[in-house]
């Protein structure tokens, strides 16, 4: 039983730890991206079909972190480089990967897919709880650990890491001191896109594979409130993500044990504790200054 909860619990958190790490990187250079739903999306049914369309799973991949990282070109170009409101283009990506991701994956309604196969280690995957746990998953969930483990060294172990905090805290003091903040930035941004749609991608080719319209039912939007819930450091990102992810499964859990507990509350759940954890953390302005990038949200035009 405990077995299960856990691995059900990684499952929710997977696509948030993915979509999360690289939100937070994008932000620590100062762009506020939006627009995580949309690209989750389009992530979720470039995965399903490359993986439909080839029979393998690693092109499925390939194909959801291409689909995210594609999708925040026209984002970066428009925020960076013709310095446009962040906000507005953000929401406006949102809504074009929904309706891109409805568009292109209309012909795989009802298909089934492929999923993600387990790592699967000979005398170790069989220990008990700790086997499946540990050395059972795919490779999507080693790979959300591994990059917030290098992120966490890029950001504070690295002169590149420095180098994009300073754009994100001062891009000014980072323009005059010769830093290229336009190529950081879309670095930056382009690296948020293609980490959103792996995010998108582990939805339709592990947690449920198969396409379904909507199908990342606003994990975009918890996944940017894990940003801030972290105070934008990685590794605190892992600690938001599995409590929101055990959040989202307790309902399903207590069901099963004979609770009666209405279904719509249990879709409720995540988004109640998105809002509470939002509200508190608002309500301490020390933690919110901490490590909120200055320049966060703000357009970089440099002197003529």
């Amino acid at each position: 039983m405990v077995t299960a909860i856990v691995l059900t619990v990684i499952t929710a958190a997977t696509p948030l730890l993915l979509a999360g790490i690289g939100e937070l990187v994008a932000e620590r250079a100062g762009v506020l991206n939006l627009g995580l739903e949309g690209m989750m999306a389009v992530g979720a049914v470039g995965g399903f079909a490359g993986a439909a369309l080839t029979g393998s799973t690693t092109v499925g991949i390939v194909s959801a972190g291409l689909a995210g990282l594609l999708l925040a070109v026209p984002f970066a170009f428009l925020v960076i480089n013709l310095a446009a409101n962040q906000v507005a283009t953000g929401l406006a990506l949102t809504l074009l990967g929904l309706g891109a991701s409805a568009m292109f994956g209309e012909s795989f309604i009802g298909k089934p897919g492929l999923k993600l196969p387990a790592l699967d280690i000979p005398g170790l995957t069989s220990i008990p709880v700790v086997g499946r746990i540990v050395f059972g998953q795919d490779a999507l969930v080693y790979i959300s650990f591994l990059l917030v483990a290098a992120i966490s060294w890029f950001l504070f172990r690295t002169r590149a890491g420095l180098m994009l905090r300073a754009v994100g805290d001062s891009h000014d003091s980072a323009h005059n001191l010769g830093i290229p903040v336009y190529a950081v930035r879309w670095a930056a941004v382009l690296f948020g896109g293609c980490c959103a749609g792996l995010g998108g991608g582990y939805l339709s080719l592990a947690y449920t594979p198969l396409w379904t319209e909507n199908m990342t039912a606003g994990r975009g939007w918890i996944a940017l409130a894990l940003v801030v819930f972290a105070s934008w450091l990685p590794w605190r990102l892992v600690v938001g993500a599995y409590l929101f992810g055990a959040v989202a499964i307790l309902g399903f859990h207590a069901q099963g044990l004979g609770v009666r507990v209405s279904s719509q509350f249990i879709s409720m759940l995540p988004y109640l504790a998105t809002i509470a954890v939002l509200v508190v953390i608002s309500r301490n302005k020390l933690v919110l200054r901490a490590n909120t990038p200055a320049c966060l949200g703000r357009p970089f035009v440099p002197a003529r």
